[in-house]
């Protein structure tokens, strides 16, 4: 009697718990909270295991609020994210609002997730995602009118913040920057080094080094001070065709790498440019876990209008990030000016209604290679934002265009888009019964009945678009609401949508340029998909 008082209270409760049938433990630990089952997977072996089966399939989890504390929202989000089973493989949270917030927000949950969890926290122009406390879906941009309780009192939103966790079994992630010297400007050497760190993390984590140097997904977040075309050129050139990127080209991001020495972030010697976000096949992936894949679609939310044009002259000013251009149409030897181009265009949008954001579409060839590996010519659509004009040039914003380079102008366009969404909702509602289509030959098993299954997505989407485009609410989310409501889903309105590796996408109206690779796109929206397909169970 006395031993067993002597017993302390851990051990008394190992004794309670192995006491129970094995089917009852288990449902109780899948009611536990991410860090009460960490907790419990530390007792005993048992416990081990009963945790190991639990977190044998991936999940994404994913919350929203619009809480008008900071410090509150980012506890709010963190508690749900974390009130069921899951182990962080990467975290990623994005906000708005106040800038001191993303350093706050940075500082709190790189104490709460651990040092080995990769973490990016951006600052964006709105966040789409399901509250923390109602689980209503939102898209919300700062300065969005939102109601406040059972008053119905319109309230301006002026913060936010959401947050996704990530389990993936079968994949390593990682945080990698591109880092650029202080004081130097972006080089091909620095990208040329991005895209080697990437190759190596890819090999390194894979079975084959000589097969699996590309990843089978990125999440990737450029600076604001940067033109991003020519690093996401020199990605899309070096990655396999089955690598999915997707993104936010313009942000404010802080981020830990769960490998120490690639945590450069604050420091005073160099610049992270962007982040890239790895997801890289686990050559230790444990037995029994099925396949992660990455799928990608595009909604276009421009259309093409007018000629073609070749471009005579193009001054790059590196003063303002501009390019000056006169050009010539397609077939034509009269060379135009800026306000000839310009006036052209207009009248034939003299009949749109409402306002309009104009682009040209630049088709590029040019010879793209890493390090000393020989040159390979590829061809690419980047899109520039038309700034103005004058009676001598055609001002754009980016450079990189040249002489002889044809373009086409595109302009922001509300059916569009519309008529995209809906392409998209059509073609995720046939993916879906295609998936379900899948059964096994024994009706009696369950177990095997939908192979393959939609575990979470993201939504990449031009901050132009949303509710004052569309002149509706949760336009761009309604695609994958509408097919998949109760899978987690976080979104992001971005400075730049990057898009690349589409499995579906939406061609351009010119065969040349629907041929061209874009990564980069303008008045879109960006729909990255995550898919599991289960192992069959084995006889």
């Amino acid at each position: 009697m006395e031993v067993e008082m002597k017993k302390n209270p851990m051990e008394k409760a190992k004794l309670g718990f192995n006491s129970l049938n094995e089917d009852i433990v288990e449902k109780i630990f899948r009611r536990l909270p991410a860090l009460s089952l960490a907790s419990a997977a530390c007792v005993c072996k048992s416990w081990c295991q009963h945790s190991n089966r639990i977190l044998s399939r991936p999940k994404l989890a994913s919350a929203l609020s619009l809480n008008s504390s900071p410090d509150i929202a980012v506890r709010e989000v963190l508690n749900k994210v974390l009130s069921e089973p899951i182990r962080p493989h990467f975290a990623i949270a994005n906000g708005f609002g106040n800038d001191s917030g993303l350093q706050k927000t940075y500082n709190f949950l790189a104490r709460k997730l651990g040092s080995r969890t990769p973490l990016i926290v951006t600052w964006t122009s709105g966040i789409m995602g399901r509250d923390a406390i109602t689980n209503e879906f939102k898209e919300v941009m700062g300065g969005d009118d939102t109601i406040d309780g059972d008053n119905e009192k319109h309230v301006e939103t002026n913060s936010g913040i959401l947050l996704t966790v990530g389990f993936l079994p079968g994949l390593k992630v990682e945080a990698i920057p591109m880092l650029r010297p202080l004081k130097k400007p972006l080089q091909g050497s620095i990208i040329d080094a991005l895209v080697l760190d990437i190759r190596i993390y890819t090999a390194s984590a894979s079975a084959s080094a000589s097969a699996c140097s590309s990843p089978i997904g990125i999440i990737m977040f450029g600076s604001r001070g940067i033109d991003l075309k020519p690093v996401m050129e020199k990605l899309d050139y070096a990655m396999s065709k089955e690598t999915v990127i997707a993104g936010d080209e313009k942000a404010e991001f802080l981020y830990r790498s769960g490998i120490e020495s690639r945590n450069f972030c604050g420091s005073t010697n160099y610049i992270s440019d962007a982040i890239a976000l790895v997801f890289a096949r686990d050559r230790y992936k444990p037995d029994g876990i099925g396949e992660i894949q990455f799928q990608a679609m595009l909604s276009s939310g421009v259309s093409a209008i007018g000629p073609r044009y070749k471009a005579v002259s193009a001054k790059a000013m590196s003063r303002g990030c501009t390019t000056w251009l006169t050009a010539r149409r397609e077939g034509q030897h009269e060379i135009l000016d800026g306000e000839r181009i310009l006036s052209d265009i207009n009248d034939e949008l003299e009949n749109r209604i409402g306002g309009t954001d104009l682009y040209i579409g630049v088709t590029k060839q040019r010879k793209c290679f890493i390090g000393t590996e020989k040159s390979k010519l590829t061809r690419s659509l980047a899109f520039h934002a038309v700034t103005g004009a004058d009676e001598e040039h055609l001002y754009v914003y980016g450079t990189g265009i040249r002489t002889a380079d044809y373009f086409q102008f595109y302009h922001s366009d509300q059916s569009a888009a519309l008529s995209s969404c809906n392409d998209i909702s059509m073609k995720l509602r046939n993916l879906k019964l295609e998936w379900c289509s899948k059964k096994c030959h024994n009706p009696s098993d369950h177990a095997n009945e939908c192979k393959k299954e939609c575990i979470g997505g993201f939504i990449f989407s031009c901050c132009g678009r949303g509710e004052t485009f569309f002149n509706r609410r949760n336009v761009d989310s309604s695609p994958f609401l509408e097919n998949f409501p109760e899978v987690p889903l976080a979104g992001m309105f971005c400075g730049g949508e990057i898009g690349r590796g589409f499995t579906i996408l939406n061609a351009h109206e010119n065969q040349e340029e629907s041929s061209s690779n874009c990564s980069l796109h303008v008045f879109s929206t960006v729909y990255l998909i995550l898919t599991y397909t289960r192992r069959p169970l084995q006889n």
